[in-house]
């Protein structure tokens, strides 16, 4: 089986081609939804914000630069900021009961499980492994936790210009790592 072309959909969608909408739709909703699910929590969120998020790539989808990144990588952070932004706009206050949880396990993909058996995950997890400590533990936490800089200084005891630094320093050497 070929690779899916991200850039070409993309491209397609900047065009007006619905059918290139749908082909990307199709090849990774289930994905995407197991992304804006570990943000959000809530499965019928999650479809909101999923929504959305394709909403927003059919309209953005002209800004996209297949030199300056992947196709996939591109869709997935319009998700991820997309399920950001609503928790955020919600508050972080809200508590999930168990039947929530077990919704979450049973009916949802892993993305990050999927990522890690991939040779890419692979290739992330040694780039990762070569972060100091911390560094590294403020990428997780922001990328996977989906904390805001402010919420992981917080949570640190660290200055947050100093979480500001580690990100944007740690984002270039994963970024140099990986390619």
């Amino acid at each position: 089986m070929e690779p899916f072309d991200h850039a070409s959909a993309l491209e397609g969608c900047a065009r007006g081609d619905r059918a290139s909408l749908r082909r990307l739709y199709e090849h990774e909703a289930g994905f995407l939804l197991a992304v804006a699910l570990r943000i959000v929590r809530r499965r019928d969120v999650a479809a909101d914000v999923l929504h959305d998020a394709f909403l927003d790539i059919w309209m953005r989808a002209g800004t996209f630069d297949r030199d300056r990144g992947a196709g996939r990588a591109w869709i997935t952070s319009i998700v991820r900021h997309r399920a950001l932004k609503h928790v955020r706009a919600a508050g972080r206050g809200t508590n999930l009961d168990v039947a929530a949880g077990a919704e979450i396990a049973d009916e949802a993909p892993d993305p990050f499980a999927e990522l890690a058996t991939s040779q890419d995950g692979a290739r992330l997890h040694g780039c990762l492994a070569q972060l100091d400590a911390d560094r590294r533990q403020v990428i997780l936490l922001a990328y996977v936790d989906g904390l805001s800089q402010s919420e992981i200084a917080e949570r640190l005891g660290t200055p947050l210009g100093t979480v500001k630094a580690w990100v944007r320093r740690s984002l270039i050497a994963l970024k140099d790592c990986l390619s």
